[in-house]
């Protein structure tokens, strides 16, 4: 193994036990010696790579927003309807969050309510990948898949606020158990708001009619599966 790929590797080996320790005991709680304890390190280690305890805090979502990016931007351009794309955004973040708990109750209830966390290039990265799913309600307007009259950050902030709002309850309180479940009710709750109607009847929304939500669009969720794994 080289130095730098060590390096690397021996950092993403403290961020996972920071995200652990912070999750468990809470941020004000832990310290660094619990971090160094839990990655099987020195404390004199973690501050090699992090300047703080706040440092290592800030520094948990950076990578992986930066890989949810990458993977939707992989798998978005061969979904046909914009009605799907959202689909696979909203699959992407509740599949991801139903597999990293830590990782959700770290995000959510504690990076959330930190206002020094908008500072930071960590927050950078999860602002980009939000733009990718403004990217995409703005697309589908112009495709006029979506309504024309449709105010495109209001949309995303609907879409985030209720997955957010999925995740964190069921950090706290266990429900649902099982947050991939909720795909495509809450797709189709938005969907329904914001496709384009002609004559009072959905308009190429690429939503097939008659067919029960679970049966629809399995392709384009296999494909996002894939590569969310």
């Amino acid at each position: 193994m080289t130095g730098q790929k060590k390096s690397t590797t021996r950092k993403e080996q403290i961020l996972k036990a920071a995200e652990q320790v912070f999750a468990r005991k809470g941020y004000h709680d832990a310290t660094i010696s619990d971090v160094a304890r839990q990655a099987n390190v020195s404390d004199a280690t973690i501050y090699e790579y992090f300047s703080s305890k706040e440092d290592l805090l800030f520094s948990l979502p950076g990578e992986t927003a930066r890989r949810g990016k990458e993977n939707l931007e992989q798998v978005l351009p061969f979904i046909r309807s914009y009605a799907d794309k959202i689909r696979a955004f909203v699959y992407n973040h509740l599949s991801f969050y139903q597999n990293h708990p830590d990782y959700a109750a770290v995000a959510l209830l504690i990076l959330k309510t930190n206002r020094k966390f908008v500072e930071t290039e960590a927050y950078k990265d999860v602002q980009d990948l939000s733009r990718v799913l403004l990217q995409v309600i703005q697309e589908g307007i112009a495709a006029g898949q979506f309504r024309s009259d449709l105010d495109p950050l209001l949309v995303r902030s609907a879409i985030l606020g209720t997955i957010e709002h999925l995740v964190i309850r069921q950090v706290l309180l266990g429900k649902p158990q099982d947050l991939v479940t909720q795909v495509d009710a809450l797709t189709d709750l938005i969907v329904g708001g914001i496709v384009f109607r002609e004559g009072g009847k959905i308009h190429d929304s690429g939503i097939p009619s008659g067919e029960p939500p679970a049966s629809r669009n399995q392709k384009s969720l296999q494909q996002t599966r894939r590569s969310s794994s």
